[in-house]
C-alpha cells in the first residue's frame, strides 16, 4: 500500500512537473488539493480560478476514504472558513507574486438566516494578507425559488484577490469595444451619445465661480478634447465644472480626487477613449455548459472564465483549479492559448474532464504529447 502512495505521489509530481515545464499543456490531477499543492514548486502558476464546494449545498462523489478531506460538509460554518482559507494559503505559496486568484462563492439560507458566506472567507482571506482587488456580481440572469417569503436568488460572488498590489493585468485584452462612433461633419464635433461642448462652453463662459484664467483654462481643455473626438482618440466624454454640477462621490477633497480636481482647476473630465472601455464588475452570464448533463451539477460557463484568464494571465501562462470539477477552467484556458492544471477529488470528474479535452473540435487534445 505504502508502495502505491509513492508511486501516485511521483506520478503527480510528473504530471505537474510536465505542464510547469512546458512538456504538456494540461494535467488533470486525482487528489486532496491541499496535499497535491504541496508538491507543486513556488511561484509557479499564473492565475488561479476556481470555485470550491459550498457550504452545505451539495454531496460530491468521491471515495469514501477522501471523505474527510471534503470542503463543505463541516457542521460549523467556521470550519469551514477555516479549511478554505488553509487551501488559499498554499495557493498564495504557489502563485507567482504578481498572479492572481478568481474565487466563486455561493451563499447558503441555514435556518432561514443567511449566512454571508462569501464575506465569511473574503474577510478572513485579507486577515491572512490577500489583497481583495475586486467583488464581481454574477448575475445569473435566471435562477429558481422555493422560499415563498424572501426574494429570489439569481446571483452570486466572484472575488478577485492577488497577493501584492503589483501585479499582472492586461485591460487591453478585454476592453469593450464602442458600439457607437463619434459623428464628424465641417461644421459638427458630436461624440458617440450626442455631446457637442455647445452647453459646456456656456456654462464655462457664464460660469460665476470661474475666475477669467480658470475659464481660459476650461475653454481650451474643452477644445482640446473636442479636438481628440474629431481625431479619433475619443468616442465621448462628460464635463464637471465647478459651481454647475457635483462630483460623483463626494465633495470633500480628504476623500475624492475629482472633488480636488474640481477645487484646484474649476473642471474635470470623465472620457471614453475609442479603444474601448473595461467590463464592469456586474457580469450578466447565464450558468449553462453542455457538461451540466453529466453528474456534477454545479458547473462554470467557460464564458465566465474568459475574461480572468485574458486580464490576469499572459500567453502560455499555467491557470490552475484546485477544485476543478468536470474542467471547465482547464478547457477555457486551453482555448486561450494557456496551459492548464486541474485537481479534483473526484475520480469520475478527472475522467469526465480528461474527455471533456479530447473531444474538443479544436484539436486541443493534441498539443498534449
Amino acid at each position: 500500500m505504502e508502495t502505491n502512495k509513492k508511486a501516485e505521489i511521483i506520478a503527480t509530481v510528473d504530471l505537474i512537473t510536465d505542464v510547469i515545464e512546458g512538456n504538456r499543456r494540461f494535467a488533470f490531477v486525482f487528489g486532496d488539493c491541499l496535499k497535491v499543492l504541496s508538491q507543486m514548486p513556488d511561484e509557479s502558476i499564473d492565475c488561479v480560478i476556481t470555485s470550491p464546494p459550498y457550504w452545505k449545498m451539495r454531496e460530491y462523489e468521491v471515495n469514501e476514504n477522501h471523505y474527510n478531506t471534503l470542503i463543505g460538509v463541516e457542521n460549523d460554518p467556521k470550519d469551514y472558513v477555516d479549511h478554505l482559507v488553509e487551501i488559499f494559503n498554499h495557493v498564495k505559496r504557489v502563485l507567482k507574486s504578481d498572479g492572481s486568484l478568481w474565487l466563486n462563492i455561493g451563499d447558503k439560507f441555514f435556518n432561514k438566516n443567511l449566512m454571508g458566506m462569501p464575506w465569511r472567507v473574503a474577510l478572513e482571506m485579507q486577515d491572512k494578507g490577500w489583497v481583495l482587488r475586486g467583488d464581481i456580481i454574477w448575475d445569473q440572469m435566471k435562477g429558481t425559488q422555493s422560499a415563498k417569503d424572501r426574494m429570489r436568488d439569481v446571483y452570486e460572488h466572484i472575488f478577485h484577490f492577488v497577493k501584492t498590489r503589483n501585479y499582472y493585468f492586461d485591460g487591453e485584452a478585454i476592453k469593450i469595444k464602442p458600439t457607437k462612433n463619434a459623428v464628424i461633419t465641417d461644421t459638427k464635433t458630436i461624440s458617440a451619445t450626442g455631446v457637442s461642448g455647445v452647453k459646456y462652453r456656456e456654462y464655462i463662459i457664464n460660469s460665476d465661480s470661474l475666475n477669467e484664467k480658470e475659464k481660459e483654462n476650461a475653454i481650451n481643455a474643452l477644445d482640446d478634447v473636442l479636438n481628440k473626438v474629431r481625431n479619433g482618440e475619443l468616442v465621448d466624454f462628460r464635463m464637471t465644472i465647478r459651481g454647475q454640477q457635483r462630483t460623483y462621490h463626494s465633495e470633500s477633497t480628504k476623500v475624492s480626487g475629482r472633488a480636488k480636481e474640481l477645487e484646484d482647476k474649476g473642471y474635470f473630465f470623465i472620457m471614453m477613449k475609442s479603444s474601448g472601455f473595461l467590463p464592469s464588475d456586474i457580469w450578466r452570464i447565464v450558468p449553462e455548459d453542455k457538461w451540466r448533463k453529466d453528474s456534477h451539477c454545479a458547473v462554470f460557463p467557460e464564458d465566465l472564465l474568459f475574461t480572468p484568464i485574458k486580464s490576469t494571465s499572459r500567453n502560455d501562462g499555467i491557470v490552475l483549479d484546485p477544485f476543478s470539477g468536470t474542467g471547465s477552467t482547464v478547457a477555457a484556458a486551453l482555448k486561450l492559448g494557456r496551459r492548464g492544471i486541474g485537481i479534483d477529488l473526484s475520480e469520475n470528474y478527472i475522467k469526465v474532464s480528461e474527455n471533456r479535452i479530447k473531444s474538443s473540435s479544436n484539436g486541443i487534445y493534441q498539443l498534449l504529447f
